[in-house]
């Protein structure tokens, strides 16, 4: 028996269109004719307070409030937690300003049940984009 050899497919035309529609439209895309990259935003500069919350032992302290003022000013502009090492990190603008750094210890619960005492408030001058460290140490 044989079998009778079919002719091969052709698309009906509306295919054989889209078919070389999608291949121009790759073609551009490919070549960059694609709308521009929007150009990003200019980083604006900033200061940096970085600094670790030490306890009696010498060792960092977790989930203590910080308070950032300006020393002008009465009230905390900025308060933030220390983490997991102690550390934390605060931006704020650039100019010549002198910021008071303090730790706010009155909800703050120590392992040992003690209540711990910041020693000294520490002041913290910023003349412009800079990173300032600093330590705040607890007493009992």
């Amino acid at each position: 028996m044989t079998t009778p050899k079919l002719p091969p497919f052709v698309p009906p035309s509306s295919l054989r269109l889209l078919s070389l529609l999608l291949i121009v439209l790759s073609f551009f895309a490919a070549s960059g004719n694609a709308p521009a990259a929007k150009h990003p935003k200019p980083k604006k500069d900033y200061a940096l307070i970085v600094g670790t919350v030490w306890g009696p032992d010498n060792l960092p302290v977790y989930g203590v409030k910080i308070k950032i003022r300006r020393s002008q000013d009465r009230k905390a502009k900025w308060e933030l937690f220390s983490d997991h090492h102690g550390e934390f990190a605060q931006r704020l603008p650039v100019g010549k300003t002198d910021y008071l750094v303090t730790a706010d210890l009155k909800d703050f619960k120590p392992n040992d049940g003690k209540p711990l005492h910041l020693v000294q408030e520490v002041t913290v001058h910023i003349d412009s984009d800079e990173r300032v460290d600093i330590g705040l140490h607890l007493t009992h």
